[in-house]
């Protein structure tokens, strides 16, 4: 029982290090939800028939950086949406509000969606701050540490 406990932790402290330099994200993007954290640029030059690129907000990009770099990362989240038929945002928030422990590489698969997925497709990254996908993983994850986290305050 207690090598059961020990090997939670063990576990809990690794999610901890991957989750912890992702939270300070958070607020900022709880104070820009529902907003798409880019614009289309429309500088000098851009004429009528030009294509128009969109411009990230800086913290956005810093926080697609970090988390693309993150061990939270799995390339082959396709896979989760299958497996868990989650095919619309709604889904993807009702599988994040039920998330345990147990369900960690859900979450990460979710999130890699759209931390991978926004290099390919540019209004990935819009879309997930916009329907606060990267918040709600995020307050998920924290909460399942904080549920299981024995470490002595």
């Amino acid at each position: 029982m207690e090598q059961n406990t020990d090997v939670r932790q063990k576990q809990i402290e690794e999610y901890k290090a991957m989750v912890e330099p992702l939270l300070k994200y958070v607020p900022w993007m709880e104070q820009n939800a529902g907003k798409s954290g880019s614009s289309s640029y429309q500088g000098q030059g851009i004429g009528k028939n030009s294509m128009s690129f969109p411009v990230y907000d800086a913290n956005l990009m810093r926080f697609v950086k970090e988390a693309s770099g993150s061990p939270l990362m799995n390339r082959n989240y396709s896979y989760v949406y299958t497996r868990n038929r989650i095919k619309t945002h709604d889904d993807e928030r009702r599988v994040i509000a039920a998330a345990e422990l147990k369900d960690w590489d859900i979450l990460g698969g979710i999130l890699s969606k759209y931390v991978l997925g926004g290099r390919v497709k540019a209004t990935m990254w819009s879309e997930a701050l916009r329907e606060n996908i990267f918040v709600s993983v995020l307050r998920q994850m924290e909460k399942i540490i904080a549920h299981w986290d024995r470490t002595p305050k």
